[in-house]
């Protein structure tokens, strides 16, 4: 009697080499009681149950389930019968619940189903969002530690049990997040024809040409900073990836520290000439030339570290006369925040880390241990080098589609004839959100375009569009937010730009952030002005448009039109008792209607 099908499935598993193609799959299917040519069906059916990982044209591992590997932040807390339904018992901690939310994304790297080098990609998304995190949230709370703020979060915390909090959730996601990396992407990017080799590990021709790499390219842009008496410890920019380095002079038996900072403006890894599929990390193959800098010096070792500062800078209060310029003081003085966070080798001596710690003011328990490649964030670099070393390692790439009833048409007729909801990524941004823009900008008969500008990409077709229709003599208004977080800077740099062409430009509220996406076409028809509205979830960008999920409404409804533009009157003037018929706008009324909408359906209930 043949094995049931889940005991075969264990038994062609434990039958396999760990690297293994489909000759190797077929003779222990045939060895464990699969019928001849269902090998292949096997190892789909092991890749959907997350046993094996597929690293290249018809080769596979084996894979780990991810089921355990999510650990859960937030702890549900005993709440006494007849607790009041607003005790803060019952709501969970919101720097928890984010903590939750990136245990979600790391998940996405464990899933033996996602394509390999997405898989890459996930840890790098992961180690992004946590960069931000320590930056915002944990710098945040750190502020309100220095400051001797008490009060409670709506979860009844204060700030220094929440930081207490913070710091036992985030150690196991660290670890993790490094382990996954090390202990398996690492090997099956390998496997899969992608080394990130040791510099040490190479062939002599193969160092031999990276040393001349190192010459050309790396040699030149290197700054060696020495902490002695006569060098005091330099500042260390914000997430900028350093070695330290420990030196002594012979025949005086004298140690000395320098930093050295690592240039990463041409790429993080560099492939291998002689040796195809290898790459090196930057930061190695320096530490493997580091003597060069030191002439005279013996090196005793060096170590790679990264600084994370605060985003979280206090304002002075009150209301800025100058909005602008109290963001761009703001970015100012975040060069100079308080650090939070360094990360650090393992392997770096105490001595080394205690100097570290105490330059950069930090507790010892702000020092995160990396065993291994300090900085997981540039994996997003690696994750593209393998789609590129083979397609089959990444998502089969995706064509968005035009919206039927945008195909052909104008797109002035075409909304002036109905409604359209666009969904992105799946529906195209650019024949939908983008051409309406370009159209208007274009269009003699525009008479004005509106638009609110939150993020949009370095090379924006949105902005060009905008700055096109100024020069033409269209009336153009944008509100640009320039309290958009790690965006203010572009966001200044594009008002700039449109402001140059002649478009009026707005900046916000002070103590608010728009995050309402609108864009307002104003064209005159047969003798009367006819309104075009696109209203949507994303932003005004076509890069993420092409990644994120996002929905968006382009209309010619008169009310609705009548409605944007009321918004946009607050937006760039002063209309405090401003009223809308369409629109929930906060913080007026939104919460207030949706408040009154849930109760009607409560008494309904």
């Amino acid at each position: 009697m043949a094995a049931p099908l889940p005991d075969r499935r264990r038994a062609l598993t434990a039958a396999l080499p760990d690297a293994f193609g489909l000759a190797e799959v077929r003779g222990a299917a045939r060895g464990v009681g699969y019928a001849p040519g269902s090998a292949e069906a096997a190892i789909r059916d092991l890749a959907r149950q997350g046993s094996v990982t597929r690293v290249g044209r018809g080769r596979y591992v084996l894979a780990a389930r991810p089921d355990a590997m999510l650990p859960c932040a937030v702890a549900p807390r005993a709440v006494p019968h007849g607790t009041d339904v607003r005790s803060p018992l019952l709501l969970f901690n919101r720097e928890l619940s984010w903590i939750d939310f990136n245990w979600r994304v790391l998940a996405q790297a464990h899933d033996a189903a996602t394509p390999l080098a997405e898989r890459v990609r996930f840890i790098a998304i992961t180690a992004r969002n946590l960069d931000e995190f320590v930056r915002t949230r944990v710098g945040g709370l750190r502020q309100q530690i220095a400051t001797g703020v008490t009060r409670l979060s709506p979860d009844g915390r204060t700030p220094a049990e929440q930081d207490r909090l913070v710091r036992d959730a985030l150690v196991p996601m660290w670890d993790t997040l490094h382990g996954t990396w090390e202990r398996t992407l690492r090997p099956l990017l390998a496997h899969a024809g992608l080394r990130v080799a040791p510099v040490a590990s190479l062939a002599p021709d193969a160092r031999a040409a990276l040393d001349a790499v190192f010459e050309r390219t790396l040699f030149p842009l290197l700054t060696p900073l020495a902490v002695d008496k006569g060098h005091r410890f330099p500042f260390i920019s914000n997430q900028s990836l350093s070695l330290a380095v420990v030196l002594t002079r012979p025949g005086r038996g004298t140690d000395h520290f320098a930093r050295l900072k690592i240039p990463l403006g041409r790429g993080r890894f560099l492939p291998v000439e002689g040796e195809p599929g290898a790459v090196v990390a930057v930061e190695d193959l320096i530490r493997a030339n580091i003597g060069r800098l030191f002439s005279g010096m013996r090196v005793r070792g060096a170590w790679a570290f990264r600084v994370t500062r605060s985003a979280a800078v206090e304002r002075a209060g009150g209301e800025a006369d100058d909005l602008v310029a109290m963001i761009a003081e703001e970015l100012r003085e975040r060069q100079f925040a308080d650090v939070v966070r360094l990360e650090a080798e393992a392997s770096m001596p105490e001595r080394v880390r205690a100097l570290l710690t105490r330059e950069l003011d930090l507790d010892p328990a702000d020092v995160w241990p990396v065993d291994g490649l300090v900085d997981l964030s540039g994996l997003g670099e690696l994750a593209s080098m393998a789609v590129r070393h083979d397609p089959a390692l990444g998502f089969a790439p995706h064509a968005p589609a035009a919206p039927p009833a945008l195909r052909g048409a104008s797109v002035f007729d075409a909304v002036r004839a109905s409604d359209v909801l666009v969904h992105h990524p799946f529906e195209s941004f650019e024949a939908s959100v983008q051409r309406l823009v370009e159209s208007a900008a274009d269009d003699p008969t525009v008479q004005a375009i509106k638009l609110t500008l939150y993020r949009t990409s370095d090379d924006s077709p949105i902005v060009a569009a905008l700055v096109r229709a100024a020069r033409r003599g269209t009336q153009v208004g944008v509100m640009v937010e320039v309290q958009a977080r790690f965006d203010e800077a572009n966001n200044i740099e594009w008002a700039r730009v449109l402001e140059d062409a002649g478009a009026h430009v707005a900046f916000g509220v002070v103590g608010l952030k728009t995050h309402a996406k609108m864009c307002l076409v104003v064209r005159e028809e047969a003798g009367e002005l006819v309104s075009y509205v696109h209203i949507g979830t994303g932003n005004y960008n076509p890069s993420t448009a092409r990644l994120y999920t996002d929905l968006g409404l382009l209309t010619a409804d008169a009310d609705i039109g009548r409605d944007v533009a009321q918004l946009f009157h607050v937006l760039t003037g002063v209309a405090p008792k401003a009223r809308y018929d369409e629109l929930l706008v906060a913080p007026e009324a939104m919460r207030r209607r949706f408040l009154k909408r849930i109760a009607a359906e409560a008494d309904l209930a």
